[in-house]
């Protein structure tokens, strides 16, 4: 699957007390594989709820 976090914003948000810190391209697979599983599953709540929209309340 494609990559479903952006990589610059993660490094913006990356930081401590204004210092940014640096971020391991294993940290992006990590987040990457989370961030798909929350949607995949999200979408299995859906469609047991018999909906075609995935919604906040599904994750």
């Amino acid at each position: 699957m494609s990559e479903l976090v952006v990589k610059a914003k993660i490094k913006e948000l990356a930081k401590i007390d204004e210092k940014s810190l640096n971020v391991s391209t294993d940290f992006y697979e990590k987040i990457n594989k989370k961030v798909e599983r929350i949607i995949l599953e999200a979408c299995e709540r859906a469609k047991a709820n018999g909906r075609n929209t995935i919604m906040g309340k599904d994750v």
